[in-house]
């Protein structure tokens, strides 16, 4: 658990570092909303999906991390409520990688705390 927790707070320091040099307000429900899509989705189908379980092939898991998110985009871009620029594409890629890293390190926990004890 050490290392998940690890990846959290550097995480969340240098969550803090980006959201200050792009300088986005990360308590506006925008951009919790957007955070939170690009967070999870790393989180599941690139860390859990991909990297530890080998269930979702690379190619497949590139098209369903890029359906979601650019239909957030496009949805967003819809409604009129966010800007679109290279800023908030890295800022994705920031929370994606993120993610990933952390539902990797997560799962791989509790993998081997179930094999432990059994």
């Amino acid at each position: 658990m050490k290392l998940v927790n690890i990846a959290i707070i550097v995480g969340l320091i240098l969550f803090y570092f980006v959201n200050a040099a792009l300088k986005i307000d990360i308590f506006n429900w925008e951009m919790l909303i957007h955070s939170g899509i690009r967070f999870f989705t790393g989180f599941i189908i690139l860390g859990i999906g991909y990297f530890y379980e080998h269930k979702i092939k690379l190619k497949i898991s590139v098209y369903l991390v890029l359906a979601l998110v650019l239909a957030d985009d496009v949805l967003d871009y819809y409604r009129d409520v966010s800007r679109f620029s290279v800023e908030l594409i890295l800022y994705g890629a920031y929370m994606l990688a993120w993610g990933s890293l952390v539902g990797y390190l997560f799962i791989k926990h509790i993998k081997s705390t179930i094999d432990n004890r059994l």
